[in-house]
């Protein structure tokens, strides 16, 4: 067996070259602390505002309204409950859509848990939410603030978030968008009041998360403030993660189209072929509104994690249900909102770099691999 061939990029890309020779040459000369006077602190704090201005363009914000945070995670936490605190007068009523990231859901059941209360707005068979239907939810009165991601973690459908940004605008309600799994893939959608993104999910390095929050919204720490990160963030800037993850969302921003192109292609490739390999598959999400490297199927008959266990043997790194709870071997929470198998699924997300013959030789052994796993089980296909 041949290298191993790496298809989980939803849950971390790996680390762009750009990143690594960006980290490497800050790790000696950011790390002294930004706040401070002296010369190597200044050269620090040039680096933190030179990234975050980056950082800023590609997302189409000011660069005073980017704030760099320890996750994704962290993110979101922020933008959800600092916007509910900031908005408090306006009401205590959040609207999300039911295949959010388990940061956005977790974050509303915590005001839901101090008297807020939480619509859950639900999506088709393909996962995409009803422009109208979310439209209806945020008119609701008493919303201080929506939640609607770019693209979902699991099965790559594409959300109308410019449609929804209209519809919050029109309400006089902040957006916040979860951008992880599009921010250096695909166009940041206008009408954004707060967005969060993960660098791990770009090519960056883990522990950096961007925070935007749009000049207007009012928003208020949920913890302790410090000086920090324009009192947004808490604790110690990383500079060097932070100049690595931005080399690295410029590096993938500059090249996207030309490689969501090609891994388009692959994926659509595997959409096809897998129905016409495989007995009994369930291909879900949108065809065509979907992101450029993910796709996910269910078989029928076998668990998913049977399937990922062989796959791994065979020399293939890829993810089954939810990229949050898979470890807990709880449904997915994402295919059950969309009405589809939540059993027997695999998630294929190809990386920057990811080759046509890795995915040849996926669709040459999946075939085998499902029919050993059945037969198993007692199942013949």
């Amino acid at each position: 067996m041949g290298a191993v061939a790496y298809f989980d990029a939803a849950s971390t890309e790996p680390l762009h070259p750009a990143a690594r020779e960006a980290l490497l040459a800050s790790l000696d000369t950011a790390g002294a602390d930004p706040a401070r006077l002296y010369g190597t602190a200044r050269r620090a704090r040039m680096l933190l505002e030179q990234a975050r201005g980056e950082a800023a363009e590609i997302v189409g914000a000011r660069a005073d309204e980017v704030a760099f945070t320890t996750s994704g995670t962290q993110a979101v936490h922020l933008g959800v409950l600092g916007t509910l605190l900031g908005r408090r007068r306006a009401g205590r009523h959040v609207v999300v859509s039911a295949v959010e990231h388990s940061s956005v859901l977790h974050a509303a059941r915590a005001h839901e848990a101090q008297g807020g209360t939480v619509e859950t707005v639900p999506v088709g068979l393909t996962g995409r939410v009803d422009p109208a239907v979310f439209a209806a939810a945020v008119a609701a009165g008493g919303t201080a603030l929506a939640c609607l991601q770019t693209a979902n973690h699991e099965v790559g459908t594409l959300q109308p978030v410019e449609e929804a940004a209209l519809a919050c605008q029109e309400a006089g309600v902040p957006l916040l968008v979860d951008a992880a799994q599009t921010l250096g893939r695909l166009p940041v959608p206008a009408g954004w009041s707060v967005l969060a993104g993960s660098a791990h999910k770009w090519g960056g390095p883990a522990g950096v998360g961007v925070l935007a929050v749009r000049k207007g919204t009012r928003w208020r720490s949920p913890l302790p403030e410090d000086e920090r990160e324009r009192r947004r963030v808490p604790g110690f800037e990383n500079v060097p993660a932070v100049v690595a993850a931005v080399a690295a969302l410029r590096a993938r921003a500059a090249e996207a189209a030309e490689e969501n192109a090609r891994l388009s292609r692959l994926v659509d490739r595997i959409r096809a072929e897998v129905p016409r390999l495989v007995p009994d598959v369930e291909v879900v999400g949108e065809p065509e509104l979907r992101a450029p490297h993910i796709v996910t199927f269910s078989c029928l008959y076998v668990p998913g994690e049977a399937i990922l266990s062989e796959l791994d043997i065979a020399g293939f790194a890829v993810s089954s249900g939810s990229s949050c709870t898979a470890s807990t071997l709880r449904p997915s929470h994402v295919l059950e909102a969309m009405g589809v198998l939540t059993h027997g699924n695999v998630r294929v997300s190809l990386p920057r770099g990811a080759s046509g013959a890795d995915v040849d030789r996926f669709l040459a052994v999946l075939p085998g691999i499902v029919r050993r796993v059945r037969e198993s089980v007692g199942v013949r296909s």
